[in-house]
Formats: structure tokens, C-alpha cells, sequence
């Protein structure tokens, strides 16, 4: 059976929307690596994070975009769009305002208990940050980045409901096939929209040979 798989993946949405769980997901699911926008802003110390400049984040970010394959997540949009260009697949997570309200609160509880690790010290200063972040996500940075993304609606999948992700990436044509005989004049579910997505990409490929 034949499949094709996106091997160039960027997931951009809002903190706590699942970014990070998805681009794990198909890192291991594609044997992809898989890296966080944040960790190309900042350099991990033990005594602390620093700040790239520009140019040092920008030739970062070049680097990764030219091998044969990636995933990359991060809220940032602004200077990432040579990542949106090269990309095979753009992925927006957009659940609910309360989901990631929701996520935030959990993920915090869960990483002061030591239970779920994280790139920064989990204190009460970040904590409050989350939810300001969350709320200028749905406020300003939401609209601005459906608007970038028009550029590339060809290869934009958005996906409201982020349960079960780790159902996405299994596919294959005939997988399609049955899956639309099964749901014609049904509300398709994020995962059967993004399976039409993977199944048009998928003739097009193979016309194109």
C-alpha cells in the first residue's frame, strides 16, 4: 500500500494548544526532528536562558529549514516565514479560548508536582504570563497569522478540535477512501479533513511523476 507523508511540518498555534504533543507525535510517527520555536530564540544554560540576536535566530532557523526533513512549533510568526514556505504542510492548532485556559492550569499543577518537564522554571511570575500570552493570542496574533497564512491555503490544515492526535498522520489512500464512504454528508472530523488534505497532496505527487 502506498503513502505519502509530509516531511516538512510546521504546527503554529496559541500556548496550550497542543503544539508541542503533536510535533512529537509525527517526530516519532516520521522519524522527523522535531524543534520548539522557543529553543531557537534562546540558548538552554543551566545558570539561565539567553536571548539570540536576530541574525543568530534567523541563521538558526535557516539551518534546520534546509535539511530533508523537520517539524517546528512555536506560537511565532513574524519572522518565521521562510518555514512557511518551504514547509510540506502547515498545521494550526486553534482549539477553544477555555481549552487552552484549561491546558495552561493543568500543565502548571503538573510541572511544579515534577510530573511534566519544561523548557523554563514553572513559577507563579510565568504562570501569569500564560494566560496573557493566551489572551493576546486570541486577541492580536490569531487574525494576523490567518492572514499570513492565506499566502499558503494550498497547505494549510487547521484543526479546532486537538483531541486524539495522535491519530492524524495514520493514513493511506485507501485508508481515504473508506473513510469517506463512510461519512458522506457528515461533519468531517479534523482528522478525516486532514486525511483529504494527505490524499490530495498524495495525487498530486503521483500525477506529477
Amino acid at each position: 500500500m502506498c503513502k505519502y507523508h509530509p516531511r516538512k511540518i510546521h504546527i503554529i498555534g496559541s500556548v496550550g494548544s497542543g503544539k508541542t504533543t503533536l510535533g512529537r507525535i509525527l517526530s516519532k510517527k516520521l522519524n522527523v526532528p522535531h524543534c520548539e520555536l522557543d529553543n531557537v530564540v534562546w540558548k538552554r544554560f543551566d545558570t539561565g536562558d539567553v536571548r539570540r540576536n536576530e541574525a543568530e535566530r534567523d541563521e538558526y532557523l535557516f539551518h534546520i529549514i534546509q535539511s530533508d526533513g523537520w517539524i517546528i512549533e512555536g506560537v511565532h510568526y513574524e519572522w518565521v516565514q521562510q518555514s512557511f514556505k518551504n514547509a510540506d504542510m502547515i498545521i494550526l492548532l486553534n482549539p477553544a479560548y477555555s481549552t487552552r485556559t484549561y491546558r495552561i492550569i493543568k500543565r502548571f499543577i503538573l510541572q511544579k508536582l515534577g510530573i511534566e518537564k519544561s523548557n523554563y522554571k514553572p513559577t507563579f511570575a510565568m504562570f501569569r504570563k500564560m494566560f496573557v500570552w493566551n489572551r493576546h493570542f486570541e486577541n492580536k496574533s490569531k487574525p494576523e497569522i490567518l492572514k499570513i497564512l492565506n499566502e499558503y491555503e494550498d497547505k494549510v490544515v487547521t484543526i479546532n478540535d486537538t483531541r486524539n492526535l495522535e491519530k492524524i498522520i495514520d493514513w493511506s489512500p485507501d485508508d481515504e477512501r473508506t473513510m469517506y464512504s463512510h461519512c458522506r454528508g457528515k461533519r468531517h472530523s479534523p482528522i478525516i479533513r486532514v486525511n483529504a488534505w494527505l490524499h490530495r497532496r498524495f495525487l498530486s505527487k503521483t500525477k506529477a511523476k
